[in-house]
């Protein structure tokens, strides 16, 4: 199991459709259940939200749905780097290797998702916190690591 196929449904639940439900056929099934469904495929080839050059299928739904979040765009470049190999995130390996591990104890993709999920919104919020960091170095360049974490904190929550 690739990242992209938890880190999509992660996002599209998130910031896209938090109702939506997620179908997994082998890919010479996909278009059957396209159609019979109205479902809209993801993570497969030739689709609209699958890999396009260099980029992936979460690239191709932030693209899509035009999502703006600049923490959820910082996101993309690990998934990027964990689905491609491409070295554009040096988190990108680690999480490749969680997911491998979340996709051999996990008993089918649905589960898959759910165990990965808490990994998804650690790594968001911890892109969040990059940007908070740059965003406010003078500031935080004058704290304590206590103060620095209480501060951080309060930012997330506004």
């Amino acid at each position: 199991m690739r990242v992209d196929r938890t880190a999509c449904p992660w996002l599209i639940k998130r910031f896209v459709d938090p109702k939506a439900d997620f179908i997994f056929v082998p890919v010479e099934k996909v278009g059957e259940v396209v159609k019979e469904e109205r479902a809209i495929p993801f993570d497969v080839p030739g689709v609209e939200l699958g890999h396009h050059g260099d980029k992936c299928s979460f690239d191709a739904i932030v693209e899509k749905y035009k999502i703006s979040d600049p923490a959820v765009l910082e996101l993309a470049k690990i998934i990027r780097a964990a689905d491609t190999n491409k070295a554009v995130a040096p988190e990108g390996a680690g999480l490749s290797a969680v997911m491998d591990g979340i996709s051999i104890v996990a008993k089918d993709d649905h589960e898959a998702i759910e165990k990965a999920r808490p990994i998804y919104d650690a790594l968001y919020t911890s892109c969040k916190m990059r940007l908070l960091r740059e965003k406010h170095k003078a500031e935080i360049e004058k704290m304590d690591r206590n103060q620095q974490r209480e501060f951080l904190r309060r930012k997330l929550l506004e």
